[in-house]
């Protein structure tokens, strides 16, 4: 039954509404909407060593919420967000929080709420972002390694520009520690990146990274071939950028190049991933909840066997018209969002050379 959640998350426009989101998502993770962690306290905040830093991320959030909301409604939002952050960091103190941490909480508070997305947080942090939360920027220097093998298969000449410009993989570093939260303007393309990544491989953010390179290879190409006008030229990302053609192209990555290939290519599998090495297990884990009305709803129609998932690139019609059967939870809203303005600090970048 979550096979073909996944399969539709995962499949052409995504999971359409956030109504939608607010039931699939937790499924996905193999959260128990029965069994909520209790609502974010403000209980021993200032406790934190880096409550400082989550204070200044949150403050400057403000532009990710809808245009036009009243500034006393944002602020409480904003409470609530500097709530659920503290409380996962407390909860787990062998995570470490990173600047760009507070765009992937706050894309979850805006679509689930505070309970729920308290709890995708703490599944999303001990899993698909876990390598991001070290202590150390080793395990996601690892993640970001992946995407120049990717390239090299796909286009050699592209690859060996980008090894004579000497621009690394750093342009790429906001794309995967937020989910592309942070360089994504428009909600509605973050909220159908977040469909792809939460039913996908930990290292999907990646090979959607290789998919905008090779899509502006023509560009990359024809720029100066050094690192400033490279770099310059990569790390924004424009504003029209055909989201679902890239998501096909990453899927097709996915298949074509698997991730143990290319860490034996790149001699990244000496390093172990605790995001790609418990992936396994949360598949398993989410795949054996019980079936809630939106998985009873595609049995009885008996159109899709149990456990067969859509093939990719086509959308799943009994996901796509169960919004119509589904009762709001938090309410419908218009989520607009505009380009945030983090200023990545100069010692989190240093770390990575």
């Amino acid at each position: 039954g979550v096979e073909r959640l996944r399969a539709a998350a995962a499949s052409p426009g995504g999971l359409l509404t956030d109504e939608l989101r607010r039931r699939v998502w937790p499924k996905l993770l193999g959260v128990d909407a029965y069994d909520l962690p209790p609502k974010p306290g403000r209980a021993a905040r200032r406790d934190r060593e880096d409550y400082g830093q989550v204070l200044l991320d949150v403050r400057r959030s403000a532009c990710r919420f809808p245009a036009g909301m009243r500034a006393e409604q944002r602020q409480v939002l904003q409470e609530q967000l500097l709530d659920v952050i503290v409380a996962l960091l407390r909860a787990h103190p062998e995570l470490h929080y990173y600047q760009g941490y507070h765009d992937v909480a706050v894309t979850l508070l805006l679509t689930v709420g505070a309970r729920m997305g308290l709890a995708l947080l703490e599944r999303l942090s001990t899993h698909h972002l876990r390598d991001f939360m070290d202590p150390t920027m080793d395990s996601t220097k690892h993640i970001l390694n992946y995407l120049m093998p990717l390239l090299q298969r796909e286009s050699p000449w592209l690859h060996d520009f980008m090894l004579r410009a000497e621009v690394g993989t750093i342009f790429a570093l906001s794309w995967l520690i937020t989910w592309y939260g942070h360089v994504v303007a428009n909600m509605r393309h973050v909220l159908r990146l977040y469909d792809l990544f939460l039913a996908s491989h930990p290292l999907m953010p990646v090979y959607l990274a290789a998919a905008i390179v090779l899509h502006r290879e023509e560009e990359v190409l024809t720029c100066s071939c050094d690192m400033p006008s490279v770099h310059q030229l990569l790390a924004r990302l424009p504003p029209d950028l055909p989201f679902e053609r890239l998501i096909a192209r990453a899927q097709d990555l996915f298949r074509c190049h698997p991730h143990a290939e290319l860490a034996k290519q790149a001699a990244l599998q000496h390093h172990k991933s605790i995001s790609i090495g418990s992936f396994s297990a949360l598949q398993l884990a989410a795949s054996c909840q019980r079936p809630d009305t939106v998985l009873r709803r595609l049995r009885q129609d008996g159109s899709a066997a149990p456990g067969v998932p859509v093939p990719a690139g086509r959308h799943h019609p009994l996901v796509k018209a169960a919004v119509w059967g589904l009762s709001a939870t938090l309410g419908a809203a218009a989520l607009a969002v505009t380009q945030t303005a983090l200023e990545w600090a100069p010692e989190f970048l240093l770390q990575l050379f």
